[in-house]
């Protein structure tokens, strides 16, 4: 029996309808991938099946015990308190009571009253064995109940939301963008997890592997209508290749069977005294039914504007270390990068991407060994965290600055027509940037990066947000970029697709130097960088993170740390947090057309603030790494 079916489903949010005559249903145990263009409804949609919004037309049938959880895109700004209550939230008013009563039992001065009276209701309500569930999935997906939630890193908020969408125990879970913040290593934890849970699985990504891994059903979206493909990603591209190559051929048949008729109604007049009133009536109809076809979304289209080029070699490093506070990020690096090289950063977040790269760019002096950079570099910058973007201009403002016309591919182009090779309209491309979705914004992003001359393009984390053919076209135009780029990526597909080498940061300042991308990696690597939990039974204990224990290895006790580090430990994830606010709002301020209109002294003083706001923030994430093992 289908845990949920939606029957003549129509949902609008003004102009044509977003969803319309939705026929679907999910069975239990079903892992289906749900995939369409940026904005054609897919959130929408997991939103009508949660109960979250009602349809215009058409009903949502739900068996009646069954239980749903979704996992927003978007980490909850609501969301606070520690671990523990972020969790026990998941299970509503007794969720609720089990985290006072975690608080109360835990306070300083003890409270017996208050603490009697939140058991009792924990015991009319038979909420004990609720309170192990909260235990036993904070203890599976590795997280400490009594950390702050807000000082936690993007991906560890993301693996406690999960924990919260599971702690109800559903039947049906909604994932929106699951990879999101996570590196590669979380990613591998969450696809095997997602392999060995029961329930059933309706999930939202654009990360090829993870959607190729998981996916039995796939359930497309598009022009308002969704359709149903039994089996894998290959074989729903091959029938969607014949589908919309049947749908472009009737397409052409009826237009030249309407425009025939059109010169017929025309001449109809001349050629005889009455006209053929039911074949004027099919006319109309055809008419209307042309005016109502909704054409396919068109493909992003993509060019560079040209640069010079640079020297044959962009960066040369030798003996390369870099400390921070004491501590080491990077330990004797060597590396040429020449020119046309496309070479793909690898490791968990925190680990000294980052700073890698600023030190190989020159922004921060090694603290030994040497940089030489190559002539005539210019660097054009993707930002994961889109700071920017000015929030207070439109999409057209953002990309113009002032100008009429960009150069790219070798010609001058309206920045609306340029825009509208990013699927932008008129009107869209005019509206406030608070309104575009994130697939939008990182069109937008892509957008104004290939205005910018360049021949040395650092890209973090670029593939966020975008659907399949944009990746897909974005995998093409890199693979004919005639500069040097350096690509900060999570996507193991994309990496695979468009990096040449790859530098992998492999613990302890040390970074590996492999040929090709993450699978050619995987099978060169001398050091274990993560290996995934093996699939539990639906009925076993959930595996254990890989970020708390490698599946692989023996696990070691974890070691009693002194009361300086445990506090230290403690304060951690507050500096984190303050450090990368400090960031991003440095980030933002360098984006205001005003910063580099000033003296070149206070330039270069916020350009060394933020290398080693950066710098410290990799130092700190590398320490709580250290004291947290």
């Amino acid at each position: 029996m289908p845990l949920i079916t939606l029957q003549d489903v129509d949902y609008s949010v003004g102009g044509p309808l977003l969803l319309e005559n939705v026929q679907l249903s999910i069975e239990p145990g079903e892992r289906i991938a749900l995939i369409g263009r940026n904005g054609a409804g897919k959130s929408t949609l997991m939103k009508l099946i949660a109960g979250e919004l009602v349809p215009d037309d058409g009903e949502v049938r739900r068996d009646g015990t069954v239980r749903i959880a979704r996992l927003e895109q978007e980490v909850p700004a609501g969301a606070a308190g520690d671990v523990w209550d972020v969790v026990a939230g998941g299970m509503g008013e007794v969720g609720s009571w089990l985290a006072q009563y975690h608080h109360l039992s835990h306070a300083e001065p003890f409270d017996g009253d208050a603490l009697a009276e939140v058991q009792g209701r924990i015991e009319a309500a038979g909420g004990w064995s609720l309170d192990q569930r909260v235990v036993e999935t904070l203890e599976r997906l590795g997280l400490d109940g009594d950390a702050a939630f807000s000082g936690l890193s993007g991906g560890m908020k993301r693996r406690v939301l999960l924990a919260r969408a599971l702690v109800s125990a559903p039947d049906l879970l909604l994932l929106d963008e699951p990879t999101n913040h996570l590196d590669i290593e979380a990613i591998d934890w969450l696809e095997t997890f997602l392999k060995g849970w029961a329930g059933a699985l309706l999930f939202v990504t654009h990360d090829r592997r993870f959607l190729k891994a998981l996916a039995t059903r796939i359930v497309e979206i598009d022009r308002g209508q969704v359709s149903s493909w039994p089996g894998d990603w290959g074989n729903y591209e091959r029938r969607r290749e014949e589908r919309l190559n049947a749908e472009a051929q009737e397409n052409a048949r009826f237009d030249k069977l309407l425009a025939q008729e059109e010169v017929w109604i025309r001449q109809g007049i001349k050629a005889r005294r009455t006209r053929d009133e039911g074949r004027v009536r099919r006319l109309k109809a055809m008419r209307n039914e042309r005016a109502e076809r909704r054409a396919h979304t068109g493909n992003v289209r993509m060019d560079f504007a040209q640069a010079e080029s640079s020297g044959k070699k962009v960066v040369e490093a030798r003996d390369v270390s870099f400390d921070y506070g004491g501590k080491p990020l990077l330990r004797d690096v060597s590396t040429t990068i020449f020119r046309g090289d496309r070479i793909g950063l690898i490791g968990p977040n925190g680990s000294g991407k980052t700073t890698l790269i600023k030190v190989l760019l020159g922004e921060l002096a090694p603290t030994s060994g040497e940089v030489r950079l190559g002539s005539n570099l210019q660097v054009a910058y993707f930002d994961q965290y889109r700071a920017t973007l000015r929030e207070d201009w439109n999409a057209l403002e953002n990309v113009a600055e002032g100008r009429e016309f960009v150069e790219v591919g070798g010609k001058s182009k309206h920045v609306i027509g340029y825009l509208q090779d990013f699927l932008f309209t008129p009107e869209r491309a005019r509206a406030p940037i608070t309104r575009l979705s994130g697939g939008e914004r990182n069109r937008l992003l892509l957008a104004k990066l290939f205005a910018q001359p360049s021949n040395l393009l650092v890209m973090d984390e670029p593939t966020n947000d975008l659907d399949v053919e944009t990746l897909e076209l974005l995998e093409e135009i890199l693979g004919e970029y005639t500069g040097t780029l350096l690509l900060v990526s999570h996507d193991r597909d994309f990496l695979d697709n468009v990096v040449t080498s790859t530098l992998v940061m492999e613990g302890g300042g040390r970074v590996g130097e492999y040929v090709g991308g993450y699978s050619d990696w995987l099978r060169q690597r001398r050091v274990e960088f993560t290996a995934p939990a093996s699939t539990a039974a639906p009925s076993a204990p959930m595996p254990v993170s890989p970020i708390a224990a490698a599946a692989t290895t023996p696990t070691t006790p974890k070691r009693k740390l002194s009361f300086k580090d445990a506090r230290e430990l403690e304060q951690l994830p507050a500096l984190i947090e303050t450090l990368e606010a400090r960031i991003a709002q440095l980030t933002a301020a360098m984006a205001e057309p005003s910063f580099f209109q000033r003296d070149a002294a206070l330039i270069a003083a916020d350009n060394a603030t933020l290398a080693d706001t950066q710098a410290e923030l990799d130092a700190a994430y590398a320490r709580w790494a250290e004291l947290d093992g």
